[in-house]
């Protein structure tokens, strides 16, 4: 425990972060993940990178905290910002004298404009699709920065949001730390990493110097327990203050029932696909992604979840997005129809699939329900299960048959359409991200769609494009997820805690354990 101490003290002292007195206010959060994947802000994608993420960093603009609503942004660096007529020329007027942790400096226009040329590089960043509509970003003078669109595209605000690639780092510390960046971020958010011990914690500090004011929690200790009878014990015992719950309804019920706890299941949900890689045998023939299709029952899914944490599917992009459409035609569970598919397809007796699974239990446990509706009509999954991060950098080298993945993204139906179903998204192309399907059927609207000025022009080609993915099944929706949490009743967010958009709760300057 001194060795931590000391180590915890060497790194705040380090980073210019001053260590509180000894009557410090420490909140303990855990998570459901062996470690983190990473922290830098344009590279981190996983469910356990992204709450962190939003206690360091700050965007131009900001979600609210507690909301992940595209209606409710407020400014965050930037104190204001204006638009052209045409809608191609953004300029943004930022906060003076805001202060990167450490010893970096103040944030300024020079470190505004490398962040989103950084957010925009496929060579640093996993969100750099994002950012293809963007021709220039420019620093007017320290405290100004413009950008300018080749083309007006949906909810430009969402690409410079404290989301994603919208996080400002400093130019010097990510030039100076190099590849170490991912373990060691600076930016300008309420509080600063100290520590990292991996597999085990992340520990944090309060910013003292934050703009908005210095933290009321002194320190954060971040703690990775993967097994879920070990975290709800640290949870119930009063070893956690905070806790990432299991999207389970027998797991919410009985912890609403615990003590001074509140439960919290809030949006975004995540949508829950089943991606169908139409560059393998036998899923290249349509016959056999319909019998899948077909195969599948979705209420049956949402059953075991359970109600309180589950929904039904409907379409192939999340419930409110802008963009998503509500009443898309999905294929109905109709296992004969599966069945004659499979037979007509040429397999008769039946077709194995093999697929790459992870280890995560909740996600094991779906994908173990989907195995056994598959089964019935003659489609035999040969799973072979790894380690949750060996999943994540298997399934990007398109080694998997099919990929059941879950995931949120910025609520725009653009976003999602683009990352998992535009062909330029395709896994293992230089600009891949996450298309495991090869799907391309849907390029042209997703595209047109990205340059509409009209709304109503631009929500009739996201509906095609939506279409046409499920037509072809280029991946099945199974159910959608929403995210669980609990806290114990001293622990107060400073805010009402309806949305996620960061998939956990954002820890603010207004944030109390009492």
């Amino acid at each position: 425990m001194k060795r931590h101490i000391i180590a915890a003290t060497a790194a705040a002292f380090l980073m210019g972060v001053a260590l509180p007195a000894s009557a410090e206010s420490v909140l303990t959060v855990g998570m459901a993940a062996a470690d983190i994947g990473q922290l830098d802000p344009h590279r981190a994608t996983t469910t356990q990178d992204k709450p962190v993420v939003s206690w360091m960093f700050n965007g131009l603009v900001r979600f609210k905290p507690g909301s992940s609503s595209l209606e409710e942004l407020e400014p965050d660096l930037a104190e204001s910002w204006d638009k052209s007529a045409d809608g191609l020329t953004w300029t943004f007027k930022l906060r003076k004298g805001v202060k990167f942790h450490g010893d970096w400096g103040e944030m300024t226009a020079d470190d505004v404009v490398y962040s989103l040329k950084r957010a925009a590089d496929s060579k640093t960043s996993s969100f750099a699709s994002d950012y293809a509509a963007v021709a220039a970003i420019e620093a007017v003078d320290p405290a100004t920065v413009k950008i300018v669109l080749k083309q007006p595209i949906p909810a430009l605000l969402g690409i410079v949001a404290n989301y994603h690639g919208g996080n400002i780092v400093s130019k010097k510390a990510a030039e100076a730390i190099g590849p170490d960046f991912k373990t060691k971020p600076v930016g300008t958010g309420p509080f600063a990493l100290v520590e990292y011990k991996s597999n085990e914690s992340l520990t944090f500090v309060a910013n003292k110097a934050y703009f908005r004011g210095a933290p009321k929690i002194d320190k954060i200790v971040y703690r990775f327990i993967p097994a879920d009878a070990s975290r709800d014990l640290a949870f119930t015992s009063g070893e956690l203050d905070v806790v990432y719950g299991r999207q389970d309804q027998r797991w919410v019920e009985r912890f609403k029932k615990e003590p001074n706890v509140v439960v919290e299941v809030v949006q975004p949900s995540e949508l829950s696909l089943f991606h169908l890689n139409r560059a393998m045998k036998p899923l290249d023939d349509l016959r056999v992604r319909q019998a899948i299709a077909y195969a599948v029952d979705s209420k049956q899914m949402v059953a075991f979840k359970g109600a309180a944490t589950a929904l039904p599917p409907v379409s192939v992009i999340p419930t409110g997005y802008l963009g998503t459409d509500e009443k898309a035609k999905l294929y109905p569970f109709d296992p004969a129809k599966a069945k004659a598919l499979l037979a007509e397809a040429g397999y008769p007796n039946g077709v194995a699939i093999k697929v790459l699974q992870t280890s995560l239990p909740t996600m094991l446990n779906s994908m173990q329900i989907l195995q056994a509706q598959l089964k019935t009509v003659g489609i035999d999954l040969q799973m072979e299960v790894v380690d949750h991060q060996s999943w994540h950098a298997q399934i990007r080298k398109d080694l998997s048959g099919a990929n059941y993945y879950s995931a949120a993204r910025f609520p725009v139906a653009d976003v999602y359409l683009k990352q998992f179903f535009h062909s330029s998204a395709t896994v293992l192309k230089p600009t891949a991200v996450t298309n495991f399907s090869h799907c391309d059927v849907a390029d042209k609207e997703i595209d047109e769609a990205s340059v509409a000025v009209d709304p109503v022009k631009q929500k009739e080609l996201w509906y095609i494009a939506q279409k046409k993915i499920i037509e072809d099944v280029c991946a099945v929706p199974l159910f959608e997820q929403l995210q669980v949490w609990a806290r114990h009743t001293n622990v107060d967010y400073g805010y009402q805690f309806k949305g996620a958009i960061h998939l956990g709760p954002v820890i603010t300057e207004a944030t109390t354990k009492k």
